[in-house]
């Protein structure tokens, strides 16, 4: 699949309510645009799903459709009560799976 990148603090303080930003890159095709050369449609092949995780427990899924523009970028909040490793994944239709890790230090 593609690269993926995350921003998420590694140091918070107990109570923090931090903000992680997310981007993976992928075409996102929707299987309605045809290909300028053949005039055939290409195929469709999208992320469906993206899960983030804390010490193996998630915290923030959703579903993704077709309406979601190519090199999907998701940003959203997570309340830090004790240290551990955040685990962001992405679902394909086809089967592939991108995943990225990140620590964060709670003091």
């Amino acid at each position: 699949m593609a690269k993926a990148r995350v921003k998420a603090p590694k140091k918070a303080k107990a109570g923090d309510i931090v903000t992680i930003k997310t981007l993976v890159t992928h075409k996102m095709e929707s299987g309605r645009r045809k290909n300028k050369k053949t005039g055939k449609l290409i195929p469709r092949h999208i992320i469906d799903k993206f899960t983030a995780k804390f010490n193996g427990e998630t915290f923030f899924s959703s579903d993704w459709h077709g309406a979601i523009s190519a090199n999907p970028y998701m940003s959203f909040s997570f309340k830090a009560s004790k240290s551990g490793e955040f685990e962001f994944i992405w679902h394909d239709e086809k089967g592939e799976i991108t995943s990225k890790k990140s620590k964060l230090t709670v003091a």
